[in-house]
């Protein structure tokens, strides 16, 4: 089983934004991923589409794949916290509020799929047992008030 990750480092988002949409992806195939992200209506989308489209070339190039992109699926997606830069933000009076801008490491691992596999029944195999017919239970005699 072919497995390829991708990681974009110090996205400027937070990763509790991230994670958000990160669960929107997390089991799904790589398709349906990716129409996902199209229309989710969040700025961090972008960014986790294109780490998406780089896990799926990475597997490609990886040996013992087996051409079938549609046999991908999201097997992990998750944001780590990156490093905060501090600035300070004037506030009334003199006084100064401290502001984190955030950044994430974005993370989405692809696995590929195993294939059915169908178990054919031999012909010759051991006849089937008859199964008996359930015994009728006795209908039950009605009760009318008087």
């Amino acid at each position: 089983m072919i497995e390829a990750r991708a990681t974009a480092r110090y996205v400027r988002t937070s990763a509790q934004k991230a994670g958000l949409v990160l669960d929107l992806i997390r089991g799904k195939d790589v398709n349906r991923a990716l129409a996902t992200l199209r229309f989710t209506r969040k700025s961090v989308a972008s960014d986790i589409a294109k780490v998406l489209r780089s896990a799926i070339a990475n597997a490609q190039n990886k040996d013992g794949f087996s051409g079938d992109v549609d046999r991908l699926y999201v097997s992990a997606a998750y944001a780590d916290q990156g490093p905060s830069a501090k600035r300070v933000r004037p506030a009334p009076m003199g006084r100064a509020f401290r502001v984190l801008k955030r950044t994430a490491h974005l993370t989405v691992r692809v696995a590929e799929r195993p294939e059915k596999v169908m178990a054919v029944a031999a012909a010759d195999s051991a006849p089937k047992r008859a199964r008996k017919p359930a015994a009728k239970k006795p209908a039950a005699a009605k009760q009318t008030k008087k």
